[in-house]
This record gives structure tokens, sequence and C-alpha cells, in this order.
């Protein structure tokens, strides 16, 4: 329970109707994408970057945790809590401060959605690079948390490559300002890329400076069908060494091909085993020279077609499909275990391959798509609790597939961060004096350890 003075003086803060402690409203802030569960012991709603102040210091002051949140949508717990804790939700703050299209700038809260973010920028000729597929209903401070981008990251680089600067609430209560407007600056430490991606551990992130980007004239959407997953990730490393990048390149394999099949009602041939949606951008002038190029690197002998997609509808449909791909994966099995691996692409036939031994070595059914372009592969583990073979070899398969990833240089993670559900094995990949100095840096910026406690760090 909260001290009744600590509830009193949020109370000063915040009025009532913002400060909630029934359970039965409390309940649903206790858990996110991973469906963990902890129970606040509070649930606060400030609005203003003042009001995250006010709290902060009330909470440093009697030692009471505070876990920085979303909307819910991650898929590492990074936002349940761990010990007893209030809960801050940022979804009232909301406000878009200031769009300045002419050095493409847009000042936000943490609160608004990607897609408001899109929508905002596109009536201005923009777009803001970062485009998860939760993009609808994920927001803007998750996808800081977390460094989360989506298929553009390709061409376009990662949410740490298009946010210029934060506004930010240390946890001792103090306002830091890192980044600046312009797209160069060298003055002092980066600290705006150490924020992004710290899952709320160092900060509550209260306000970004985005890099805005011209929407091109012309936009593409290719559909690439082949006959085996080798044939498809062999054409997506020949795409990479192209010149012209594409702005996406999704992979998806035979079972997420099925799914798109029967569930998003797109006629594929049968004899589909793999399919790759492949952006391109460019201008009038070009876009058909670079559609050209691309066709031909992802010919090879596996490939049954290859189609531009020409309507606005048709193009909406193939990228939707894509999207509801993660839900629609309840039809393989009752549970998953989703990951968001990376490895270096010329890997990535190597990879698909050893993981297709994986599952049939543990009887675990492995499904893969994602952002191929960059390496980046949703490895989901797909079991039945209630069968006893399987429930006794998730965890073992788990690892090996981490092995595996970290065999070939890659990482455990490219956007979905590390939460709860990747801490046990972060420092498989993070050596121990790396890890010493993170855990350094995390007291500089919380030296009480109110915010965020016990993500990411693995237990001493």
């Amino acid at each position: 329970m909260l001290p009744q003075t600590f509830f009193s003086a949020l109370q000063k803060i915040l009025t009532s109707e913002y400060v909630l402690t029934d359970e039965a409203l409390c309940w649903p802030y206790g858990t996110d994408g991973t469906q963990r569960f902890v129970m606040p012991l509070a649930v606060v709603f400030p609005s203003t970057h003042e009001e995250v102040v006010a709290i902060t210091r009330l909470c440093n002051e009697y030692h009471i945790a505070m876990v920085p949140r979303g909307l819910g949508s991650g898929a590492v717990g990074g936002a349940v809590p761990v010990t007893p804790s209030i809960v801050v939700s940022l979804a009232r703050m909301r406000n878009i401060i200031a769009i300045d299209p002419l050095n493409r700038v847009m000042i936000v809260e943490p609160g608004i959605t990607n897609l408001e973010i899109q929508q905002a920028a596109k009536a201005h000729g923009l777009f803001w690079a970062p485009d998860p597929g939760s993009r609808e209903f994920c927001s803007l401070g998750g996808n800081l948390a977390h460094n989360s981008s989506g298929p553009r990251a390709i061409k376009y680089g990662t949410t740490r490559e298009n946010t210029l600067g934060l506004k930010a609430v240390t946890g001792s209560g103090e306002t830091i300002t890192t980044g600046a407007y312009t797209s160069k600056s060298v003055v002092g430490y980066d600290l705006t890329r150490l924020l992004i991606g710290s899952e709320g551990t160092l900060a509550t992130i209260t306000q970004a400076t985005l890099k805005l980007l011209p929407l091109a004239s012309e936009q593409r959407t290719l559909r690439a069908l082949y006959r085996s997953v080798e044939g498809a990730v062999h054409a997506v490393t020949q795409i990479m060494g192209l010149a012209q990048l594409p702005s996406a390149l999704e992979f998806m394999d035979n079972t997420t091909v099925e799914l798109v099949r029967r569930y998003a009602g797109i006629d594929l041939p049968l004899e589909t085993a793999a399919l790759l949606l492949i952006g391109v951008e460019g201008d009038a002038h070009s876009i058909n020279s670079t559609l050209e190029t691309i066709r031909t690197a992802a010919k090879n002998d596996a490939l049954i077609t290859i189609e531009t997609a020409h309507s606005a509808e048709e193009i909406h449909q193939l990228w939707q499909a894509r999207r509801r791909l993660s839900p629609s994966l309840k039809h393989v099995a009752p549970k998953k275990i989703n990951e968001d691996i990376v490895v270096p692409v010329s890997c990535l036939p190597e990879f698909l391959k050893k993981l297709a031994e994986l599952s049939n070595r543990y009887g675990i059914a492995i499904v893969t798509f994602g952002h191929a372009g960059n390496g980046n592969i949703h490895v989901n583990l797909m079991y039945d609790p209630d069968n006893a073979k399987q429930a006794a070899q998730i965890d073992a398969c788990l690892q090996a597939v981490f092995t595996l990833v970290l065999s070939l240089k890659g990482s455990l993670s490219g956007e979905h961060g590390i939460g709860l559900a990747k801490q046990p094995f972060i420092n498989q990949e993070i050596d121990a004096n790396s890890l010493a100095i993170m855990r350094q840096i995390k007291a500089v910026f919380d030296p009480k350890g109110i915010l965020n406690p016990g993500k990411i760090f693995p237990a001493l």
C-alpha cells in the first residue's frame, strides 16, 4: 500500500480523476503484449512535463518505484512492474507541439501514436521513417524506449537515426534536454542515442524532436513468390547488394504464406514456400529503372513470379496482411515465444536452414517472418503448454536459437528490447565489463533506482 502522505501529495499534483488505485481499473496497466502481469500500486496520468517532474520527485522522496508506460504493446515485459510500483501512463501527453516543414522537423509528446505522426507529416508531404507493424496502436514513447523501427529501417535508418533531440526527466526528477534542432551537432555526449532504447530505465521522455523526410513522389510494392525459402533468402542477399536500396524488404516463410492465403484472402499458388514484399520509392524518372534492377536481382531458379501491385488498394491489402501476421499465429499453436533476432544479411541462408534443423530436433514449430533487408527476423517458437514433450523442450530450443544467433555474429533483439523476457540472456551478448559500465550509467541517471527497476540487467 502507498503511504497516505504519498497519496495525498500525489493528489495535489493530479486530480483524483487521473490517479487510479482501484484494482479493477489498474489491472490493464499491469500487463503488456507478453501477458505477464503484476498489479500496480496505482496508475497516474500526467499531461505535462512539469507533472512528470513532480511525480518523479515525489517517488524519489518516498523511494517508490515508477514504471513509465506508453500504450502497452511491448513484447518483452518492459512496461510490467516487477517490484511494488506505480505506473506512469503517458497516454494523455499526445500533443504535436510544432511542425516545421521547411526544416523537416516535428516536435511531439510521447503518447501520440506512430500512425498519428505519419498522418500529420503526410499533410506536409513528409514522413517519419520508423514505421513498425503496430503503428496504429503503438506510441512514440514505446518506439523511443525500444528503438522500434519497422521495415523502412533498411533505407532510412532506425529510430535513433531519425530523432534529433529529447526532453526527459531523470530518476532524481531533473529535467534534461538532449541533441539539437539541427541534423548535425557534436556538442557534448550523445545522450539522445543513449536514452533511445533504454526502456525507461534512465529517464522518462516527455518530448521528442523528430527528423522528417520528404515523401517519394512514386511508390511501388513488388510481390515475389518462391518455391523454397532458400531461393527467397538468396534473393534478399542479391537485392541488398544493389546500389538502389529498396525502402522495405519483408520475408514470409511457408507457414506465414499459408496464413496470408487463409486469413487475408490473398490468392497465392499452392507451391509458394516463401514470399518477399519489396517496397520501392523514387521519382517519376528513376522508379522504373530501380524496379527493373530489383526485379533482376530477385530472380533465381526458385522464383515463381514477381509482380507489381498497382492500385493503392492492392498495396494496402499486402501490407495489412504483413502487419497482421503476428496476431494470426494463434491459428498455428496456442502459445508462442516471439523473438526479434538480427543476423548479418549474408548469414540469412545459413540461419534459416539451421532454424529448420532446430525445429526438427526439439519438436517445436518455428515460424519466421520480418525485416529480411537488415537481417531482423521475427522468430516465433510455437508450442502447446499442455503438450508435455513440447513444454519440456521449449526452453532448450530457445537457448539453441540464441546460441545460433550469437555464433553468426548476430544480436538477440533488433527492436523489441530486453525488458524481462530477454533479461536472462543479455550477458550472453554483452561482456561483464560493458554491463558494469551500463549499471554505473543507470546509477548516474537514477541514483535511487526507482525508474523501471528490475529490467534489462540480469541479477547479480
